[in-house]
């Protein structure tokens, strides 16, 4: 699961990636709202934790902006500020949650992880699309329709995640990049062609129905294939 944190104070920041890290979750970090808005406005996180007081924009108007431009990537709201307006401003621009600084890091973990089921639409902690069903922590593969399952790598499991999560949508080479990889890491494109050939034969070998379908000069399509 991938997570922005847009925070500019530099130990905090520090803090709140290594603990996040430490859980198994994929960050990114950014330090202003501009930042934060155009990391957000990519598609490509499942949760993002803002903080209020940041430099260029605040996160009332980074969540608020967000939010007009369609983006629906559940938002943790940090702040100091924990007067009543303040939380009623927070959860109006667009906010899904509101933590005060400080805090204690098991409550920031437990609001986290309810984001997190709220982000991808889970049936008894599965994901499913067609025959398919897909459980992320055995990182298991089902097919309803043959009855064949397959463990899948860190890799797949993300792009299957993604893909699942965003059904009916055409994901570009460099969404996946970014969604599987990070902004700052310097994967070539033809690394997301090689996983998305491993994942493809993973589907093959469950047997199902569901197929990832490329679409020529825009990326990829998780679909039924036609009958």
């Amino acid at each position: 699961m991938r997570v922005l944190l847009a925070e500019d104070e530099k130990r905090m920041a520090a803090a709140l990636v290594a603990l996040l890290k430490q859980e198994k979750y994929d960050v990114d970090h950014v330090s202003d709202g501009e930042a934060a808005l155009v990391a957000l406005e990519s598609g490509v996180y499942d949760i993002a934790v803002l903080d209020v007081m940041m430099p260029e924009m605040n996160g009332f108007d980074v969540a608020r902006n967000a939010r007009h431009s369609g983006v629906k990537t559940p938002i943790l709201m940090l702040t100091a500020k924990s007067q009543l307006d303040d939380k009623v401003e927070g959860l109006d621009s667009g906010a899904d949650d509101y933590l005060t600084k400080p805090f204690q890091t098991k409550e920031l973990l437990a609001r986290i992880r309810a984001l997190g089921r709220r982000s991808a639409s889970f049936q008894d902690g599965s994901l499913r699309y067609g025959d398919l069903s897909l459980d992320p922590s055995t990182a298991t593969l089902t097919c309803a329709s043959t009855g064949q399952n397959v463990r899948l790598s860190e890799k797949e499991l993300r792009i299957l995640e993604y893909m699942f999560s965003n059904q009916g949508q055409i994901m570009t080479r460099e969404q996946l990049a970014v969604k599987i990889w990070g902004f700052e890491n310097e994967a070539e494109y033809n690394n997301v062609e090689v996983y998305m050939s491993f994942t493809r034969k993973k589907l093959a070998f469950v047997g199902s129905s569901v197929e990832i379908k490329a679409v020529r000069g825009l990326g990829y399509e998780l679909r039924e294939k036609d009958v």
